[in-house]
């Protein structure tokens, strides 16, 4: 007994004492080590009542045991980072992610980097138990060895390669204490590194082992992709609204004696543009008519949207042409046959221009439904004007056709995702013309905004939660005009038509 381990002298005095008797049943070997090696004892009651024990080494058995428990722990961990980051497209939390994650199961402390913007470099710091922070800081990163290299993309410098006492101030968290060791490593992305990740220990604790670089290093793969897809999405949807802006209708007002109203909806809620456009311009020079278009592209999303930005600018350049409907349609019909696209368009232009009190408009039509005009006593009167598609056929044909507009009276121009909605009791039966009329007959001395939040109300009831297609309405007023007359020494305003 006096060579035998303590472990194995308990046991076999609770094995033999007061006397020997079989071998308990337990759940496992008894385990131990002597000197450098571990072992399982396995006892055996010999006929004498005396004890044997047999040793077998374990040593190997255990550390293959303890390497795969280490290994399952570090899979489980990586799982839960690629979860928790690539649930988020936002950087900010991707790098707080990354820096916390760091800071809790593979550092006493971790900063995440992006990559520099100029002369600063925006920081996310967390201690081990502590929230992340972030700071923008003004250094260099060459001044520490291994930042500048990870932030480039190069591979990591080696730990042992790094003196913790040249880590600069901004580098410590505040309340840290002395650095015992430090790893830097790049960020991986798409392409270009995502930034830099910086993982600190205590004097106190374990400098970083080779096999803990290693891991580091696939989390830091993570957590790289997850940042340069957070930061490809960022700057996509900043280019989609820069590009956005330029496709979206426009906010129609009061313009040169004229009101002009308009409201487009998607044919999905969830988008913001489509096939249908409209757009006013101004008149250049005082006198002379605003042009009005109001289009249709073949097609719905992002593609048709595409279009009609194409269209519009096309428009838009031939501005000084304003005045010949015929020959602008033509000229953007050529335009849409040499373009890639193969996908036609209705349009209808409008000059509108004040003419004392009343609006004096001119209409052109290409393929597209003709527009209405609300007379003041309700009647409505369909503009005689028509033609052919834009963008079909080699050569179009289109008749123009003028109108006057009095004071409170209306000229409406529409997609046909107005007339074409479907629905009512049934589910089946479209809005159609004649109802469009009905509408519009009951909108007679209206203002050009009410007009159109009622055709767009009428509309969306007809189809309750259908699926429709895109639908517009611009509608062109004749100011109502008002006098001012003094009666008994009092002011009051007195409209006339």
């Amino acid at each position: 007994m006096d060579v035998a381990p303590d472990w194995l002298c308990a046991a076999h005095t609770t094995l033999t004492f007061p006397g020997p008797h079989a071998v308990p049943d337990t759940e496992g070997p008894l385990r131990g080590v002597i000197g450098a090696r571990r072992f399982e004892a396995h006892p055996t009651v010999r006929k004498d009542g005396s004890v044997a024990w047999w040793l077998v080494d374990d040593t190997d058995h255990q550390l293959a045991r303890e390497a795969l428990h280490v290994e399952r722990e570090r899979t489980a961990f990586l799982a839960k980072a690629s979860n928790v980051l690539l649930s988020s497209l936002n950087l900010g939390r991707c790098m707080d992610v990354t820096a916390q994650m760091a800071a809790e199961s593979l550092a006493d402390a971790a900063l995440a980097i992006a990559p520099p913007r100029g002369h600063r470099l925006s920081v996310v710091t967390c201690l081990r138990g502590g929230s992340p922070v972030l700071s923008t800081l003004a250094v260099a990163p060459d001044d520490v060895p291994g930042l500048g290299e990870a932030l480039r993309g190069f591979p990591p410098v080696p730990s042992r390669w790094i003196d913790p006492a040249t880590a600069p101030a901004w580098m410590v968290p505040e309340g840290f204490g002395p650095i015992g060791s430090i790893v830097i490593t790049p960020l991986p992305g798409h392409g270009v590194a995502a930034g830099a990740l910086i993982l600190l220990r205590k004097t106190e604790n374990a400098a970083f082992s080779d096999e803990e670089e290693t891991f580091a290093r696939l989390f830091a793969a993570r957590a790289g992709a997850a940042m340069s897809a957070a930061r490809l999405y960022a700057e996509q949807t900043a280019i989609t609204d820069v590009l956005m802006q330029e496709l979206l209708p426009p906010t129609l007002h009061h313009i040169c004696g004229v009101d002009f109203a308009g409201r487009y909806r998607p044919s999905a809620e969830h988008e913001r543009i489509g096939g249908d456009f409209y757009d006013v311009h101004p008149a250049a020079v005082e006198g002379e008519a605003s042009l009005v278009s109001l289009g249709d592209v073949c097609g719905k999303g992002l593609e048709a949207a595409v279009l009609t930005g194409k269209i519009r600018n096309t428009l838009h350049a031939l501005l000084p042409l304003a005045d010949d409907h015929q020959r602008m349609l033509s000229l953007l019909n050529t335009a849409l046959l040499s373009s890639r696209h193969t996908r036609f368009a209705t349009l209808v232009l409008a000059s509108a221009v004040r003419r004392g009190n009343a609006v004096d408009l001119k209409l052109t039509s290409g393929g597209h439904p003709s527009p209405l005009i609300i007379r003041s006593d309700g009647t409505v009167e369909e503009a005689d004007t028509n033609g052919t598609l834009i963008g079909a056929l080699p050569d179009i044909t289109a008749s123009t056709a003028t109108a006057s507009l009095a004071p409170g009276e209306s000229c409406v121009l529409y997609t046909d995702g107005i007339t074409e909605a479907k629905g009512g009791p049934m589910g089946d039966a479209l809005f159609g013309e004649d109802r469009l009329k009905r509408t519009l007959a009951g909108c007679a001395g209206m203002p050009a905004e009410g007009i159109v939040e009622h055709v767009q109300m009428m509309a969306a009831q007809w189809l309750g939660n259908r699926p429709h297609d895109d639908m517009a309405v611009v509608v062109i007023s004749a100011p109502r005009t008002h006098h001012l007359s003094a009666v008994n020494g009092r002011t009051r305003g007195r409209f006339t038509a």
